[in-house]
């Protein structure tokens, strides 16, 4: 998927296409986490799905939940699910920079190899 380190830095059409790609796979990630969320404090809190949006969109951003939770089911739900959610985080924000770090790497190496020469 990536050059290798003796290989051409990759055009700057493919660079954006595969940062667009990227950014895709973090917002599906997210998208389908969001559901879970909603779908889980629908049916252990029977919150409203605007407040289960809510609560998962807080907890997706790394925020914390705005409702308290209320029933045993809930609180194991929501404590399992803050944990999810502090991973999604962390795997969207290495799914959207992978791409620029890999690029900087690879210049940066291609450079090295010139001032060797």
């Amino acid at each position: 998927m990536y050059e290798r380190r003796h290989q051409q830095l990759a055009s700057r059409r493919h660079f954006l296409r595969r940062l667009f790609v990227h950014g895709g796979l973090a917002a599906v990630l997210l998208w389908l986490s969001l559901c879970v969320g909603m779908l889980g404090y629908r049916c252990f809190e029977h919150l409203s799905w605007l407040d289960g949006f809510l609560n998962s969109a807080m907890l997706l951003g790394g925020m914390g939940p705005v409702n308290t939770p209320q029933t045993a089911p809930g609180k194991l739900f929501a404590g399992l699910y803050a944990l999810y959610a502090g991973l999604v985080f962390l795997v969207s924000v290495g799914l959207v920079f992978t791409p620029v770090v890999h690029r900087f790497m690879h210049k940066f190496h291609l450079e090295e190899g010139r001032e060797s020469r």
